[in-house]
């Protein structure tokens, strides 16, 4: 977490690994410290609903709470950072061309999707059946020993939430084809997600969009990193989060 330089993904940084997961699937990876994932709507209208756990100790995973209130926001854009239920950074958003990402709203499960979309077997739909995000998320966590009680207030990336005269919470405009958000991480950090459908998205078909993801080295840490210096909190969060890595207290 040196500060020497603006922090970026510079598109002549190398790409790691890249894949693309179609809609309705679910996946997970360990992030490590100084790399950094771009997440790119192909088609737009995607969503990604995304759990974040502290791989060197999962008891400690992303907390909405303290990520929303502590930069005074109920969105997620770039500068902002995603903190730990120990105040600490697992990753930033150093760059977004969405604009907005929710994580306040949750994510859909068997019998939302059943009564909004209908239900399909794996044999009714040749191996394409439909899948919730709540299973998705259970399905990846087991593979790290994780299960229901493990389950947080997760990430929508791409899907935007706005309210009505009534002040109801509505599914607002979806991401365009080719928006991307970059996440620095500043922990190694285990990341848990699916591309199953937003739970306001009111689609009248299951709504499956794909969504490529690049795995670069970041650019160190700059003294005026947007991200760190947004807020008082955040700059006290990267202190928390060196001194974590460092060895030291916290």
């Amino acid at each position: 977490m040196s500060p020497v330089s603006k922090s970026a993904i510079h598109m002549d940084n190398e790409i790691i690994y890249s894949d693309t997961i179609p809609g309705g699937r679910h996946w997970s990876m360990l992030m490590r410290a100084g790399n950094a994932l771009r997440l790119i709507d192909v088609e737009g209208g995607a969503n990604v609903g995304m759990l974040l756990y502290n791989s060197e100790n999962t008891l400690e995973r992303y907390n909405m709470p303290d990520t929303l209130k502590g930069q005074h926001t109920f969105r997620l854009t770039q500068g902002n950072c995603l903190y730990s239920d120990m105040g600490r950074v697992l990753c930033s958003i150093i760059e977004d061309t969405a604009g907005w990402h929710d994580t306040a709203t949750g994510t859909c499960n068997s019998g939302l999707v059943e009564k909004r979309w209908g239900h399909r077997s794996y044999q009714e739909a040749r191996n394409d059946y439909i899948r919730n995000g709540r299973d998705c998320f259970l399905i990846e966590l087991g593979k790290y020993g994780l299960g229901k009680r493990d389950l947080a207030a997760n990430i929508n990336f791409f899907s935007r939430i706005e309210t009505d005269l009534e002040g109801n919470l509505i599914f607002g405009k979806p991401a365009s084809a080719g928006a991307h958000v970059d996440l620095r991480f500043e922990m190694n950090t285990v990341v848990i997600f699916h591309t199953c459908p937003h739970p306001l998205n009111p689609a009248s078909d299951y709504p499956a969009r794909p969504v490529t993801y690049e795995i670069r080295r970041a650019d160190p840490i700059a003294i005026d990193d947007a991200c760190r210096t947004l807020r008082d909190e955040n700059e006290r969060a990267f202190t928390n989060t060196l001194l974590y890595r460092a060895g030291g207290d916290a």
